[in-house]
């Protein structure tokens, strides 16, 4: 057995409020504490979007009530809400600003980079702005870091060309960070046949899974990685088989056996586990300590990635029978057994939301 800290993941999608069928707080945050995940950041493009008071209440209002792991929530930057000084109550309590620079929804629209300007000036310098941004508007994005003096963290990275400029850009001492997700690092499109069984659905995800080589190059700079994060995003099965699949994979619980599989791999080392699932995170995000908090991994169980096992309630896994080492045994978080041999012990409510932590 080893022992981790409490894990963070600081991408996922939990569906609350507006579609609750595929997730919300209870059963998003009980597939966290099975995976070993002890703080969720959650993104703001929900239905309503996450981007004023009114709809931030209703979101942390449902976590207060639900989440059995400690949370954040993002809000969405867009067009009409970039005076974050006139913001103050809503960015004091958001987990950091999500910008969509390439995907926009709704609210949520930057569809011109004149409307960047304004939050990467205002929004506080001690919060992160995160950004989805994919090849040349990841490099625009960097660029605003640059000229404004303030870190960014981008979101999934995926391609070749996306961690040489990144490499570059840390370089010459820009204040850039970045994540990748295990389905980055673990499949490309190459996979997306043996992923779908026939339905094309199943292989869709934003970022697009990529080549080898692009894989490949991930591996190579590892160094250049500051974290690890699922980019959690659960459909229902009938959803992704539909004529219209929404892109996205579940992710939360097979996170880390898939990272402790690399580590018996010799891909990575357990130092890299808790830099990358832990201690980076929270230094980008700001994030308090958690004491009395631990999770216990037998290391060396192997068994067979099974969606019928998990907790999420997308029901599904593009991982399914892969064969993985390292089982999560136990979490212990804040002095409380949350999570022990497949069962959640954490009630909905207990967990705490990480802006008003104290």
């Amino acid at each position: 057995m080893i022992q981790l800290p409490g894990l963070i993941d600081p991408h996922v999608h939990l569906r609350e409020p507006g579609a609750t069928h595929k997730e919300d707080f209870d059963s998003g945050t009980s597939a966290a504490l099975a995976g070993g995940v002890t703080i969720v950041l959650a993104m703001p493009n929900t239905k309503p979007p996450i981007f004023d008071a009114d709809t931030l209440d209703l979101a942390l209002n449902a976590a207060k009530q639900k989440a059995r792991c400690d949370y954040g929530q993002y809000v969405g930057a867009g067009p009409d809400n970039s005076d974050w000084t006139s913001h103050k109550a809503e960015s004091d309590r958001a987990a950091g600003l999500k910008m969509y620079l390439d995907s926009t929804f709704g609210e949520l629209r930057l569809d011109d980079m004149t409307l960047w300007s304004p939050h990467f000036a205002n929004w506080p310098k001690d919060l992160p702005i995160v950004a989805h941004s994919e090849s040349r508007s990841m490099a625009a994005a960097i660029l605003f870091a640059a000229i404004h003096d303030r870190p960014v963290h981008i979101a999934h990275i995926s391609l070749k060309e996306e961690v040489l400029l990144i490499k570059a850009a840390k370089e010459r001492g820009i204040k850039v960070t970045c994540e990748v997700c295990p389905h980055h690092l673990f499949l490309s499109k190459d996979d997306i046949p043996a992923i779908s069984h026939g339905h094309p659905g199943r292989g869709e995800v934003r970022p697009r899974l990529a080549t080898k080589e692009d894989v490949d190059a991930l591996w190579k700079n590892m160094d250049v990685i500051d974290c690890f994060a699922t980019d959690h995003a659960p459909h229902t099965i009938s959803e992704k088989d539909s004529d219209n699949p929404p892109p996205g994979f579940p992710g939360l619980e097979t996170f880390l056996p898939l990272i402790l599989t690399a580590v018996h791999d010799g891909r990575l080392t357990m130092d890299d586990v808790i830099a990358k699932l832990h201690t980076n995170t929270k230094r980008i995000f700001n994030l308090p300590e958690q004491p009395a908090t631990w999770v216990e991994v037998d290391e060396n169980a192997q068994y067979e990635i099974k969606a019928s096992e998990q907790f999420t309630r997308c029901n599904w896994t593009p991982f399914e029978g892969w064969k993985v080492r390292g089982r999560v045994r136990k979490v212990v978080l804040r002095g409380k057994t949350a999570f022990e041999d497949g069962k959640i012990l954490a009630e909905p409510g207990y967990g705490k939301n990480i802006r008003f932590f104290n």
